[in-house]
């Protein structure tokens, strides 16, 4: 097998000779493919035919509009984008509508994180009572139920690395402003169809792709950071700790759900759908929320909700909701709550595992200022279907989860900055990795196992 050259964008593809198709294989030809080009497509088993393009790691909010070429490692994007969205006027062109539309859709549920770190080499906490508040005992029982309806403790610590594809269709449904709501009739023709892949491999690391429309997100972990690149952003690293993908835990990934909330506190019950539930409550502590903050977005407050069925006891629903505040240069501060709803349905076993293979989503933008004229809502929908799962895929490695290059060389200024003092100067400091990284890029190249 032909090994991966780190898997960034825009690289090349060696030629190798010829080997039999695997998952493995056809993730390592998708990363190397370069963004320009039309990628291989796939069908659906509706029948529709769409591009399986790549996806990017996704900002937890909606990206800055109208900002292609900039550098993607410039602080402040917040500030940027607020600014555009506050003084730009109705758009008049439905092209530029549509394509502000998308962005939005992919910025906002392309690959948002969980609120919290969670690492599967944390083992699982055994129930306990004694001197346990009753809030977090009944947490953990819940857990514990969870856990055994998703297929058991002991098979899904067996579970080395994980492979998911399916489809997905979104739409911005509503927008309403302080004295006027515009929505959008016929959501089924103007909803954006795509699709999706995700892999995962222990520890903490994830990849996933997601096109839709025209465009594509790509987003990333190797255990140690999160990046994505979008086509108007490129590369960047996420802030904060290394945190899962949400996607991951919407039925695919039982083991890390149960870990997300080993903290959370029983806050209640509620039916959803007609089916009772138990209300798990988990909020980001505050030093989280002050390392993912960046610039003049301060994160307030992101809480995630999880609906477990007493009937089931599999994970039915799921809410989570964050805060930001962001501060201009000398004017209002401006707060943006973005609430993402989803449902998750139609559970099947996999390989003995419960993966749910449908369901859907939510997602509430909501603007407010200091004037009742300044508020705005978003109201967008998603709907996914699971196509295909799979465990312990041979071939994949830690190689398959490499940020791109400008991610690294990122990376690498900043330790040597941290450990050299501050006067020491970006292009100094990452010239030898640039070497160094320019001799693995070539010998990677030649080697074809």
């Amino acid at each position: 097998m032909e090994r991966r050259q780190g898997l960034s964008p825009g690289r090349s593809r060696a030629k190798s000779p010829a080997r039999s198709a695997s998952p493995m294989s056809s993730l390592l030809r998708r990363r190397r493919k370069n963004y320009s080009h039309h990628p291989e497509p796939f069908f659906f088993r509706s029948g529709g035919l769409r591009p399986a393009e790549a996806l990017s790691p996704l900002r937890e909010g909606p990206d800055p509009d109208g900002m292609d070429g900039e550098d993607s490692r410039t602080e402040g994007r917040w500030a940027q984008w607020m600014k555009g969205q506050l003084s730009r006027g109705p758009s008049v062109s439905s092209s530029t509508c549509k394509r502000s539309d998308l962005r939005l859709l992919l910025g906002v549920l392309g690959a948002p994180l969980a609120p919290v770190h969670v690492s599967a080499l944390e083992p699982f906490p055994h129930l306990s009572i004694k001197d346990t508040p009753i809030e977090s005992s009944s947490a953990q029982y819940i857990l514990q139920q969870y856990t055994a309806a998703s297929g058991g403790q002991k098979l899904q610590n067996s579970i080395h690395n994980a492979y998911a594809m399916g489809r997905v269709r979104m739409v911005a449904s509503e927008f309403e402003t302080a004295n006027k709501v515009t929505k959008n009739r016929n959501s089924s023709k103007v909803a954006e169809s795509g699709g999706f892949v995700l892999w995962q491999m222990n520890p903490d690391m994830w990849y996933v792709e997601l096109a839709l429309g025209a465009s594509k997100v790509q987003a990333g972990c190797n255990g140690k950071l999160v990046w994505r690149h979008t086509p108007w952003l490129g590369a960047h690293a996420a802030r904060g700790p290394v945190r899962p993908l949400r996607r991951a835990l919407q039925g695919l990934d039982p083991r890390t759900t149960a870990s997300m909330f080993t903290n959370a506190r029983c806050s209640g019950e509620k039916n959803i759908n007609g089916e009772d539930c138990f209300i798990l409550k988990l909020c980001a502590d505050p030093a989280t929320l002050k390392d993912r903050s960046e610039g003049p977005a301060e994160i307030i407050r992101h809480v995630l909700y999880g609906y477990f069925s007493q009937k089931t006891g599999l994970l039915v629903h799921l809410e989570d909701s964050h805060l930001t505040r962001i501060q201009s240069n000398g004017g209002d501060a401006v707060h943006w709550e973005t609430t993402i709803n989803s449902y998750l349905e139609d559970y099947r076993p996999v390989e003995g595992i419960m993966i749910a293979h449908s369901g859907r989503s939510v997602v509430t933008l909501f603007r407010f200022g200091d004037t009742a004229m300044s508020h705005t809502r978003t109201r967008m929908e998603e709907a996914w279907a699971i196509e295909e799962v799979a465990f312990n895929v041979p071939g994949l490695s830690a190689d398959c989860f490499i940020p791109p290059d400008e991610i690294r060389l990122a990376s690498m200024a900043e330790a040597c900055e941290f450990s050299q003092g501050p006067r020491v100067k970006t292009t100094v400091a990452t010239a030898p990795y640039r070497a160094k990284l320019g001799k693995l890029d070539k010998s990677s190249r030649s080697v074809v196992s």
